[in-house]
């Protein structure tokens, strides 16, 4: 899984059969420190929750059409949750 801020929506102007209800968002990947981390691309949202400006997690290729009922839907990236807190250790001495 990885981590991504929504910076938008999508409405389609053609739904696939079996994306109907299915948001789609405009989602910046992130890196582990929540900095900006390649291009943006769409993801399809599993949960039906995610809005602008929150930080997901997402989930790319088979594993992203899994992910949605039903199944093997068209999809390269899917959101798979909404992030509540992200905590990093510091790293220990000696490392």
């Amino acid at each position: 899984m990885f981590l991504g801020q929504v910076i938008g929506r999508l409405v389609p102007a053609v739904i696939y059969e079996g994306m109907q209800g299915v948001p789609l968002l405009w989602v910046q990947p992130l890196d582990k420190n929540s900095k900006p981390q390649g291009t943006p691309m769409v993801c399809a949202d599993g949960t039906r929750m995610a809005g602008p400006g929150e930080i997901i997690y997402w989930e790319a290729s088979r594993e992203a059409a899994l992910t949605l009922t039903p199944s093997f839907v068209p999809v390269d990236h899917a959101v798979v949750g909404i992030v509540n807190d992200i905590q990093i250790d510091p790293p220990e001495e000696g490392q």
